[in-house]
């Protein structure tokens, strides 16, 4: 993954709460079991005028001229519910998003943001709304994890996210580099274990 330690970026704002993973990428849009080209799917249902089709629906907010390379994204309560799929997120951050802001997040949806590498940022519903207010003049939001801190003009507004999520996001990464970290002590482990329980490890 590619750290991310800070960022600067026109916030979009799509406030509505309940956003699920089939809002976010509807199965239809599912065709592959990659990574890669899901972005022109990401919010079909509302980005195009039709099911199936890509006709632009210049109404909505990520289709606006202004909405262009931005990276964050502000969302409602329990953003990212619905189904486990992975594609809701690779779909993201194929589109070229780093970071969602929301009151709350689906628990699963949290999970695979983080595994990703997208910061899913946890802010009273006041503070995004108020993040969402600059987006009509172009003023940019920051976000600094080293710090907890998003930032808008003189506004701070400070959160919380567990430790190892933190971690993966900043260092770039996965659970498992994690792990391998502590791979003296796990060897370790393992050879007391074996002298205690050599039976365990006794092969055919």
């Amino acid at each position: 993954m590619i750290p991310l330690t800070s960022l600067e970026s026109k916030a979009v704002p799509l406030l509505r709460d309940n956003i699920d993973t089939d809002a976010i990428i509807p199965s239809r849009e599912m065709r592959s079991v990659s990574k890669d080209g899901l972005a022109d799917g990401l919010f079909a249902g509302w980005r195009y005028t039709a099911i199936g089709g890509r006709e632009i629906n210049p109404d909505f907010v990520l289709n606006r001229p202004e909405s262009k390379g931005a990276r964050i994204l502000l969302g409602g309560a329990n953003f990212g519910c619905g189904s486990s799929r992975e594609h809701a997120v690779w779909a993201l951050a194929e589109y070229g998003f780093r970071v969602v802001i929301a009151p709350s997040f689906s628990p699963i949806f949290q999970g695979n943001c983080i595994r990703n590498g997208i910061a899913p940022i946890v802010l009273p519903r006041e503070a995004v709304e108020q993040i969402a207010a600059g987006f009509a003049d172009g003023t940019k939001a920051q976000v600094d994890l080293l710090a907890s801190e998003v930032r808008m003009g003189p506004a701070v507004f400070p959160f919380t996210m567990e430790d190892e999520a933190r971690t993966m996001l900043i260092e770039g990464a996965d659970a498992i580099e994690l792990t391998l970290r502590h791979r003296s002590e796990i060897d370790a482990f393992f050879v007391r274990d074996a002298a205690d329980r050599p039976w365990i490890y006794l092969s055919d």
